[in-house]
């Protein structure tokens, strides 16, 4: 994974007075800063990776490889490169030690639990105090920042479901027991427990995104497959989900004489951001930027996010940053992860001041 991002990470980061280290299973970079003086430990984090989308934003530098950073992540890994050098530049100034964590396989890799079990909050020899990172949102006004405390972010669970029947021809489905039939049903079944069986104050995203039965028209398959992201916002749902939904499948398939595989596979825990870190962000960049560009966050997001397994291990904050360029208006304005999404690379210096500051509040004695 991402051999050549690594490698500009590495030239990025040169000259710097960092103590570099890569990742045995994944191309991740750790870069660690020590202060002049001792003190505590800050993790800053920045992902890498992009998306198996072709591009069609028509910009001069559009990707051709068919691999877009439809998510921004290449804004993540300049910001953070940008506070590296800001904060290099006033080392003598800290008082403790920071990690810069440069992340691969954010999107549904989770590179993050690669890199904790490489030893990341190790890698000063003391745990971080505070973890914080930052992600662009193509939808947001530039330079504005949304954050919440506690939930901000749902666990995403991927739903892989196989239905097992006798396949024969397409023209005598009487002698056959088709799976094809029972997959539709279970489809539609999700749809009902998610608005009948879940607590709407505890809400969940049942998506089926994958179906897959036979490959000639004229003939009824063994078998058939769905899969589906299914998300959740806090571990009891999850819990139930993970009985329910195979259970669920597992008596539909039964009723029509078929044998069904299911399993609700964990990826990505909830984003829980700690109370009081999120408190210190938002003075912080309030501070910063103006409390006009610093805005609550109503709701948690559906969406994913790795750094939750950070986050499980150390107090922090994920928080939101606008980028959505001044050409796009907000109703226009596609969403991360669309192949014509752009993002305003002016967003970058509030990226890195963002960290840098963030840093600092725990490592510069005011």
């Amino acid at each position: 994974m991402l051999p050549r991002t690594q490698q500009l990470v590495m030239d990025a980061l040169a000259g710097l007075p960092l103590e570099l280290t890569t990742g045995r299973e994944v191309t991740s970079v750790v870069a660690v800063l020590r202060g002049a003086a001792p003190g505590p430990t800050v993790l800053l984090r920045g992902d890498m990776d992009a998306l198996p989308v072709v591009e069609e934003t028509g910009l001069e530098y559009a990707a051709e490889n068919g691999n877009m950073h439809a998510c921004g992540h290449d804004l993540h890994t300049a910001g953070l490169v940008g506070a590296a050098q800001l904060l290099s530049a006033h080392r003598e100034e800290l008082q403790g030690n920071v990690i810069f964590m440069f992340q691969p396989g954010e999107e549904g890799l989770g590179g993050a639990g690669y890199m904790l079990r490489e030893g990341l909050l190790n890698a000063t020899g003391d745990k971080p105090i505070a973890a914080y990172a930052l992600h662009v949102w193509a939808q947001a006004p530039k330079g504005t920042f949304q954050l919440r405390p506690g939930t901000t972010m749902a666990s995403s669970n991927q739903l892989h479901i196989t239905v097992r029947g006798k396949g024969g021809h397409g023209s005598m489905p009487d002698r056959t027991v088709d799976p094809v039939p029972v997959v539709a049903e279970i489809v539609l079944a999700l749809q009902a427990y998610a608005t009948r069986r879940v607590n709407v104050f505890d809400p969940v995203v049942i998506t089926v995104t994958q179906l897959e039965a036979g490959l000639a028209i004229n003939v009824i398959p063994n078998t058939a497959r769905l899969g589906a992201t299914v998300r959740t916002l806090s571990d009891a749902m999850l819990d139930q989900l993970t009985h329910d939904l195979p259970a669920l499948a597992e008596r539909i398939a039964a009723a029509h004489g078929c044998t069904v595989d299911a399993r609700l596979n964990p990826q990505y825990p909830v984003t829980v951001n700690d109370a009081d870190r999120t408190a210190q962000t938002t003075a912080v960049l309030t501070s910063l930027f103006g409390a006009d560009r610093v805005q609550h966050l109503e709701n948690p997001l559906m969406g994913a996010e790795d750094f939750s397994m950070v986050l499980r291990e150390v107090p922090g904050t994920f928080a939101m940053v606008g980028a959505r360029p001044d050409d796009v208006s907000a109703e226009e304005a596609p969403s991360n992860h669309s192949s014509i999404v752009r993002f305003d690379d002016a967003a970058l210096p509030h990226n890195a001041a963002a960290l840098a500051q963030l840093a600092t509040t725990h490592l510069i004695p005011t």
